[in-house]
């Protein structure tokens, strides 16, 4: 099988999964994107040398338990009470538990854009892998599916439009970037990456906006024109910070001296190798839902 095939069909099942997970039921996206997460930890311990069984086994259950205490937190206390025979009632401050989240993944983003721009830093010492393990990895899945939620339920079309954001920008800032590139973004990291490849990334995300705004969101028209306004921000919150990740990601692979993070997709590499842009994404994006619910 040719390589361009095999990357064709790898990339129709992986879209197929993603979407049917999506659609069909909240647990089976919470569930797909769990398995996702200890796929990318996995790799992400072997691209930074560290053992993978204490990493595994910490976002597995950390992901568990804030994904139990997020969404179906009555149904945990009456199984508790069931199994322990006596009231449980979990006094956890959900907001409080995400802003905390938050934070931590901003403060570990902040040290991951060092780590990108600083040219001395070849080598992640012990301690700073298990920091980008919790914030830049294990953090960024469970914003994926927090914003999912948007402010009040479970809401398909607000990921399904995040992933045709990411693929929009990664699509056109390479045809663009083919096309008529000739400076680069930044060459030691990723030598194709251009500028007028990034900036025409960013223009087609917009006008992608722009059209999930108005016909797959459909908001009423009251709130037309403040759906466009938050949706052509989300494009360029995707198209800048999806473009850091997949740099930052860059770096990691180049001092591990690999060019995939992963084989578990033929043709396209490794689970982080595809998420990459929205692990970046994610918990910026939150960060302006909470900005917006804080305004409105």
């Amino acid at each position: 099988m040719n390589e361009t095939l095999k990357r064709g069909l790898s990339g129709v099942v992986y879209i197929t999964l993603l979407l049917s997970s999506i659609l069909y039921s909240t647990e089976s996206f919470i569930l797909l994107f769990g398995i996702f997460l200890v796929i990318a930890t996995y790799e992400f311990c072997s691209l930074v040398k560290l053992q993978n069984i204490i990493p595994i086994s910490f976002v597995t259950i950390a992901y568990s338990v804030i994904s139990l205490l997020s969404y179906y937190k009555n149904q945990t206390d009456e199984y508790l009470s069931y199994v322990l025979e006596k009231p449980i009632h979990l006094g956890v401050n959900i907001d409080r538990l995400n802003i905390s989240l938050l934070i931590i993944s901003l403060l570990v983003f902040t040290k991951c854009l060092f780590f990108l721009f600083d040219n001395k830093v070849q080598t992640v010492s012990v301690i700073w892998k298990y920091l980008y393990l919790l914030g830049y990895i294990l953090m960024p899945f469970i914003f994926i599916v927090k914003i999912s939620f948007g402010i009040i339920d479970y809401n398909p079309k607000i990921i399904i439009g995040l992933f045709i954001l990411i693929w929009t920008n990664d699509t056109f800032a390479y045809l663009v970037g083919k096309s008529i590139g000739k400076h680069k973004l930044y060459e030691r990291i990723s030598p194709k990456k251009t500028i007028e490849g990034f900036l025409g990334g960013v223009v087609f995300a917009v006008f992608a906006g722009y059209l999930i705004s108005k016909l797959y969101i459909k908001p009423n028209p009251d709130f037309s024109d403040t759906s466009i306004l938050i949706w052509t921000i989300i494009a360029l919150i995707v198209g800048v910070f999806g473009t850091i990740g997949d740099l930052i990601e860059s770096k990691f692979k180049r001092i591990a001296e690999v060019k995939d993070s992963g084989k578990i997709m033929p043709g396209h590499g490794g689970i982080l190798d595809r998420l990459d842009s929205v692990i970046f994404v994610a918990p910026i994006v939150y960060l302006f839902y909470q900005i917006l619910s804080y305004v409105s």
